[in-house]
This record gives structure tokens, C-alpha cells and sequence, in this order.
């Protein structure tokens, strides 16, 4: 099975160019893996040196996670995009099965009160990244498959949330909130740009709001979350101590940092600070420039991201085109969340910064999708929408890029 969709040649890695990828895309991803090893390897050194005896702990298994990754984004690469267009469905069966298998008793590892993880030996996979990816890749197909429905009727802009809402609901059971508003919202994402009129589309946004209103009120630890994040001091030893503790750090940051390595705040200070605050760390090590310039990279690769999508658009691949959007659409909801956690502007929330925080699962699948982001970049420049195409070593001679890179 996985050989039969795997195709070596052609493919970004192997053509008649050799390696024939978007350079600038790779390179600010390369960037940021880079920069996040530096920083788990900072910011975990001291609960790794206690945990387990070995400061580098959780520096040895990020890399582990990140060789995983990028032998993920290769075997992506492989994969013609017509593929992923095909076994939509199952995939979006797989995310079902994956998401109830983790509530289930005896499957699902519980980590800090939520059951999020599927435990496999040393090893947690945690189903929501995956399910996010594979939406993605389903809602894509629906907005081919009912363009026009989409586009003219009430009934073609529901449809997709006869699936989107039982996964919403699944992710609550968890419970997953952040996954939940980062998947509706690359989907409603996706139905605009698919042509859902401006009154449906202000429609649903007002009904999000509202849903999300009404989730809020319905768990009293969110309500304490959202009361304290406005005000994190007036509790800072209770609610608040994740956030003015990640405060703390970007203070005694300023402009240029206290050093690599020598962050105060992951002294057990800072809870999480190598998953969901690495942020936070990162601000103190390196300072105010040090963290623009992460931030000047995640908006590089969102809007490279964004790009490859109208690429495959004005090629008229629109499967294509739409997948891209929805896996730039995930990346920038979790970065603007985790950033906005980080700084105070939104409520403490589970969420990693993509390609920066530690944990398997959001690495492997940030890696993926930066693959399959690679491929459709590189299928929309050789005009090729279909894996049933037959090519040439002369389809892959050198050709003007028209001033895309």
C-alpha cells in the first residue's frame, strides 16, 4: 500500500534537475527546525537534568522526532498530489477512528487531566494534528467535487459541517479546544475562498462566536482562564502563574536577551517551557530582536505557503490550490494562538508553536505537510495535475520560473 502510492520519479527529489524544490519555502522551514532544537535543547536542560538524570534528554528525543519529520516530508514529497485528491475519505475515516480510539479507556493516555495521546511504548502520538491535516485534505476535495453547490446554495456551504461538527465535538471530549478553533477555523477559511457568498460565510463566523461563547461558559476552567489572562497578577500564584511567569521572561529579555542558555524562567519557573512556552524562553535568551526576527520567519512560510496556493490556483490545479491554503491556514492559527498566549493577548491554551516546540506528533505532521506543500509547488511549476500523466526525462528540462522564487 504505501509503496503503491509512494512514486520516487518524478518528484521534487528525484527529477531531471535533481533536486528541484522551492528553495526560499525549505530554507525558512529548515530555519525554524533549526532554531527549535536550539531552544528545546535550552529550555529543557534543567526538568531533563531532574527528570531523568541526562540534560539532554529531550534534546536526543526531538532530534529523534526530527529525523522522523524529515523522513516524512521526503515520502511526501513522493506522493502525487492526485493521490492525496483520491483517498480523501479514507483519510477523513482514519481521523474519525483516531479521535474516538483516544477517548476510549485502555487507549488514550491521559497527560495533565486531557486524553490526547495515544501511547505507543516510549512514544505519544496525539491524533488531532493528524485530523487536522486530514480535513484539510477532505474539505479540499468537497470544494471540488460541489464548486458549484458551494458557491450557489445553503445546502452545499452545511454540508461539510455534517463532518466538521462530530470531529469539533470529538476534540471537546478530549478535551482539545485549541485544535478545535484552529480546525474550524482553516475550514471556514477554505469555504470562502471556495466561494461561499459573504452573507453565508458572516453567518457562520457569528454562529462560531457564539459557540464558542457558549463552550467557554459551559467549563468553569475556561471561564477562569479567559477572567485571568486580562489580568494574570491578580492571581499569579494560581490561574495566572503560566502567563506572568511567560511575562517575567519577556521582560528580563529586553532588547537583545540575557543569552542562549541562560534563561531564569525554565528553572522550574515556567511550566511547559519546552512545548507550549518555548516562546517565552526564546524571548528571554534572545530579546526583543531575537523574537522578531522568529516571528519575520513564521510570517515568511505562512505567506510562502499562501503563494503556493495561488501558484496552483492560477494552474489551474484547485485541489491543490485549496489544500495549500488550508495547511497555511493551520499554521498561522496555531502561531498567532501560541504567540498570543505567549504575550498575554489570548487565554492559556495547549497549543505548540509549529516547528519550534517539542512534541512528536506536531513536528512529524508539520514536516508532512511542509512536503506536500513542496510537491504541489513543484507539480503547479511543471504543469502536471494528474499522477495518471505520463512524462518524460524532457518534461524536467530547464524552463524559466517566471520569476516565482
Amino acid at each position: 500500500m504505501i509503496f503503491g502510492v509512494i512514486k520516487p520519479y518524478p518528484s521534487p527529489i528525484i527529477s531531471g534537475r535533481g533536486v528541484d524544490v522551492d528553495f526560499p519555502m525549505l530554507a525558512g522551514c529548515l530555519a525554524l527546525l533549526g532554531l527549535g532544537l536550539v531552544m528545546i535543547t535550552s529550555a529543557s536542560s534543567e526538568v531533563a537534568a531532574v527528570q531523568s538524570g541526562n540534560a539532554l534528554y529531550m534534546m536526543t528525543r526531538h532530534l529523534i522526532y526530527l529525523v522522523l519529520g524529515l523522513i516524512a516530508c521526503v515520502a511526501t514529497m513522493m506522493v502525487p498530489v492526485a493521490t492525496w485528491q483520491r483517498l480523501g475519505w479514507l483519510m477523513l475515516i482514519g481521523a474519525f477512528g483516531l479521535l474516538i480510539a483516544v477517548i476510549v479507556p485502555g487507549i488514550g493516555r491521559e497527560v495533565n487531566g486531557s486524553m490526547r495521546w495515544i501511547g505507543f511504548g516510549m512514544f505519544n502520538v496525539q491524533p488531532s494534528e493528524i485530523a487536522k491535516v486530514f480535513v484539510v485534505i477532505f474539505l479540499a476535495g468537497y470544494l471540488i467535487r460541489r464548486q458549484q453547490e458551494v458557491r450557489e446554495s445553503w445546502m452545499g456551504f452545511f454540508k461539510p459541517f455534517i463532518v466538521l461538527l462530530p470531529m469539533a465535538g470529538l476534540l471537546l471530549m478530549e478535551p482539545d479546544f485549541g485544535a478545535t478553533v484552529v480546525m474550524m477555523g482553516a475550514a471556514a477559511a477554505m469555504l470562502f475562498l471556495g466561494g461561499v457568498g459573504l452573507f453565508r460565510f458572516s453567518l457562520m463566523v457569528a454562529l462560531a462566536v457564539a459557540a464558542v461563547f457558549v463552550l467557554v461558559q459551559a467549563q468553569p476552567y475556561r471561564m477562569a482562564r479567559l477572567i485571568t489572562f486580562t489580568d494574570p497578577w491578580s492571581d499569579q500564584f494560581g490561574s495566572g502563574y503560566q502567563l506572568t511567569q511567560a511575562l517575567i521572561a519577556f521582560g528580563r529579555g529586553e532588547w537583545f536577551g540575557v543569552g542562549l542558555g541562560n534563561s531564569v524562567q525554565k528553572q522550574f519557573y515556567l511550566p511547559e517551557a519546552h512545548t507550549d512556552f518555548v516562546f517565552s524562553v526564546l524571548a528571554e535568551e534572545l530579546g526583543v530582536v531575537g523574537s522578531l526576527a522568529t516571528v519575520a520567519l513564521f510570517v515568511f512560510v505562512s505567506i510562502r505557503a499562501m503563494y503556493i496556493g495561488m501558484w496552483a490556483e492560477r494552474a489551474k490545479q484547485f485541489f491543490a490550490a485549496y489544500t495549500a491554503y488550508g495547511l497555511a491556514f493551520l499554521w498561522i492559527g496555531q502561531f498567532l494562538i501560541n504567540i498570543g498566549v505567549n504575550v498575554g493577548l489570548l487565554p492559556t491554551k495547549g497549543l505548540t508553536l509549529p516547528f519550534l516546540s517539542y512534541g512528536g506528533s506536531s513536528l512529524i505532521i508539520c514536516c508532512a505537510s511542509l512536503g506536500l506543500l513542496l510537491r504541489i509547488e513543484w507539480e503547479s511549476r511543471n504543469n502536471m495535475g494528474s499522477e495518471e500523466a505520463e512524462f518524460q526525462e524532457s518534461d524536467f528540462a530547464e524552463e524559466p520560473t517566471h520569476g516565482r522564487r
